[in-house]
């Protein structure tokens, strides 16, 4: 990374986290132009600073490369992966079972119509 670096980039810890969890580099379309850690850094960017996809800073991908990623990345499912895996490492950090074993759900909290049945 030869930029200097925003409060939202990936530190290296959670980069090695992370980076195992992404999809490898097809081998029948042409090489990635973009390192992956640029990608996710952009796409963290984008989502603290609420900025939009073309005011991407330039030191970043450009927006459609950013944009690409992280598309494919929602429809296949690979942010759903992530979210997972990190929220099982968590919970087995904090000394529970990775997945929880109870639910609640409140009535009072459902907005309904103003009129009662």
């Amino acid at each position: 990374m030869s930029r200097k670096r925003y409060p939202s980039d990936l530190s290296d810890r959670e980069w090695t986290i992370l980076e195992p969890l992404l999809p490898p580099a097809r081998v029948d379309v042409r090489p990635r132009k973009y390192e992956m850690r640029e990608i996710i850094n952009a796409v963290r960017y984008l989502q603290r600073t609420g900025c939009s996809w073309r005011m991407l800073p330039h030191d970043f991908p450009p927006y459609r490369a950013v944009f690409y990623y992280f598309s494919l990345w929602r429809k296949e499912g690979t942010w759903e992966v992530i979210h997972d895996a990190i929220y099982r490492q968590v919970r087995l950090q904090l000394g529970r079972n990775e997945q929880a074993s109870a639910g609640s759900l409140d009535s009072q909290s459902v907005k309904t119509t103003e009129k009662g049945g």
